[in-house]
């Protein structure tokens, strides 16, 4: 094997180590419910999928959006819970949306406006998941709640990239 590819697997087991970590810690911030909706988290682990989606490529994107959702949620005792689900869906739409949105509409889009769109497909993902579990629609009313969190989150997510970016790029593009 060549450094090259042992470099790479080198990188992507630090990424997905570290989408998983932040997915854990994040499981582990109490969130006061009764201030916040349901279910709010601050998505720092689309950190590592923006990451990757810059200095990798979509498929291993996606790769670290799955296995962190599923190691994750094993350490975090939600595997195949509904939780896990929300999760699992939300992590893999973002990530392929993301990954899609970079590759064909990066001259219209700054790495902001992508973050954006992930945090948008991420809770599009989870209420389309919440749908099919309770068989109505109707939970996509709390659509604009989710988006009053989301949007500053995606916000962060982004800004937070941009600089990692800035200062650890792996790209040899």
């Amino acid at each position: 094997m060549e450094q090259s590819s042992i470099r790479r697997i080198v990188y992507l087991g630090l990424l997905t180590g570290l989408a998983v970590g932040l997915h854990v810690f994040e499981a582990l911030i109490p969130v006061p419910s009764d201030l916040l909706v349901p279910g709010f988290k601050l998505g720092l682990a689309n950190i590592v999928s923006l990451y990757a989606i810059l200095n990798f490529d979509l498929k291993d994107a996606i790769m670290i959006a799955i296995l962190r959702t599923i190691l994750g949620s094993l350490l975090a005792g939600t595997f195949m819970t509904i939780t896990f689900f929300f999760s699992f869906s939300g992590g893999l739409a973002s990530a392929l949306i993301m990954g899609l949105a970079y590759r064909f509409w990066s001259k219209y889009f700054s790495l902001l406006g992508i973050s954006l769109i992930g945090a948008l497909t991420h809770n599009l993902a989870q209420l389309s998941v919440a749908a099919l579990v309770i068989k109505s629609a109707g939970i996509f009313g709390y659509l604009p709640y989710m988006l009053f969190f989301a949007l500053p989150t995606g916000v962060f997510v982004g800004l937070v990239t941009i600089q990692i970016q800035k200062r650890y790029s792996t790209s040899r593009r």
